[in-house]
């Protein structure tokens, strides 16, 4: 690319021959593909950053006789949604004339094919981008909704029942949901308008982890008998924070790459527009967050703080092109009051949410879908709760039937001597912190 810009200039300038300009007159043909697969690309790249957000920010917020289970998780449900979402959920999720054994069983190798893929074949536009670099950024969204799981039922579930939940909801579950709008289904001819996906990935992680979280009880002493919440301070404030900002700056390729093009100055026009929006929102809900633990508590509290950011950008995710800036700063204020709001809520269900993901990837994700009608001409609130309540039941009811079968076969929850010892000695046999007492 470097050298096509060099020579564009040389020629301008008069120091090439005439042949010079015919070769650069092609290269407008092939501009959108090489600038849409990098997109994919970075785009890809970046969300694959946040696989160490959400590992430090959970290794942050749990107890340390916990954190080397918790990243254990972190790299296990990773590693093992690349391999499912290849075998099975790529071509689930993207069927193209329909659900058939040939369709999507069956091609297990095709998704290795570097041919050129159209990226919006409706419009007749040459923005296109390589199958490689379109799977490797669909890829990415789908280990982000597993890792939404592992947060919320950390400090008591069994590692293997977790990792075989995930198997399903990377591979079948999460690929067939996400059929309906990304890959042409019927919410998305019915007008239902998700973005980068605060529903089809943010609100389906929180649904999963809400199934798991009734099934599995709260931890071991979280709710005493008259049911006030027992605080249990997690190990690491500067982990959780450094998950954060790791987060924060995958939310760029989240959102930005799902532009889905950027081979024309409108398209790079509106990603820049998306990463300022995307931007803003974090920053509103981070300092909202912060005015409204101070009014409510009387001092700041650090891990709302950072769960505002988080609400903020779930809350833009599903519509960050349109609304101006001051729309992206209300939109993610409005997510920073969520989590502040519903956390105790959901400690007087005795719901036990260990870093606060309901909150923020489901409440959130809820309200930043419904806040596309705000600033969408095209989107209607009747159908975007409609994809809303779509989701959520397919989502909630799946996972609540997986979560009892495991339990009743194999149980999902360590036995209570293992849970008051740590989950990183009971499970592993290791510690992340061997030199300090167990906390």
């Amino acid at each position: 690319m470097k050298m096509l810009k060099t020579l564009t200039a040389a020629g301008a300038l008069g120091l090439l021959p005439a042949a010079a300009f015919a070769q650069d007159a092609a290269a407008p043909d092939i501009q959108p593909y090489i600038l849409t697969t990098l997109l994919f690309l970075m785009g890809g790249f970046l969300v694959f950053w946040m696989a160490a957000g959400f590992a430090m920010l959970e290794a942050g917020l749990v107890r340390s006789k916990n954190v080397a289970m918790q990243l254990t998780k972190n790299v296990a449900l990773f590693s093992l949604a690349a391999i499912m979402y290849w075998l099975i959920g790529f071509n689930l999720m993207y069927p193209g004339d329909g659900w058939s054994i040939a369709g999507w069983v069956g091609p297990f190798f095709a998704i290795t094919s570097l041919e050129p893929v159209g990226l919006d074949a409706a419009d007749a536009a040459l923005d296109y981008a390589s199958v490689g670099s379109d799977f490797f950024f669909q890829l990415m969204f789908v280990a982000a909704t597993a890792s939404i799981v592992s947060g919320t039922l950390a400090e008591r579930i069994k590692l293997w029942p977790f990792l075989l939940f995930v198997c399903i909801l990377t591979g079948v579950m999460y690929p067939i949901s996400g059929s309906w709008q990304w890959g042409g289904g019927w919410l998305s001819e019915a007008g239902f308008s998700d973005f980068a996906g605060s529903t089809i990935v943010h609100s389906v992680g929180g649904w999963a982890a809400l199934a798991g979280a009734i099934v599995l009880g709260p931890r071991l002493g979280k709710y005493n008998k008259d049911g006030k919440t027992i605080p249990m301070p997690g190990s690491n404030l500067a982990l959780a924070t450094l998950g954060t900002f790791i987060l924060w700056l995958g939310w760029f390729g989240f959102n930005g790459g799902s532009q889905l093009a950027m081979g024309t100055v409108g398209d790079v026009t509106d990603v820049s527009r998306i990463f300022a929006n995307t931007n803003m929102a974090a920053a509103a809900g981070a300092v909202t967050a912060l005015i409204l633990t101070q009014i409510l508590y009387k001092k700041p509290d650090l891990t709302m703080i950072l769960n505002g950011a988080l609400a903020g950008l779930v809350s833009i995710t599903a519509e960050p092109l349109a609304p101006t800036l001051f729309g992206a700063l209300w939109i993610g204020a409005v997510g920073g009051v969520i989590v502040v709001l519903t956390v105790p809520m959901l400690d007087k269900f005795k719901i036990d949410d260990v870093v606060g993901a309901i909150p923020v990837h489901l409440i959130a994700g809820i309200w930043g879908t419904i806040a596309v009608c705000f600033y969408n001409s095209d989107a209607s609130l009747g159908t975007q709760i409609t994809g809303i309540l779509a989701y959520g039941i397919f989502t909630f009811v799946i996972s609540l039937v997986l979560w009892f079968i495991f339990k009743a076969t194999m149980g999902i929850r360590v036995d209570e001597e293992a849970e008051i010892n740590g989950l990183d000695m009971a499970e592993l046999g290791m510690e992340a912190y061997p030199e300090f007492s167990k906390g």
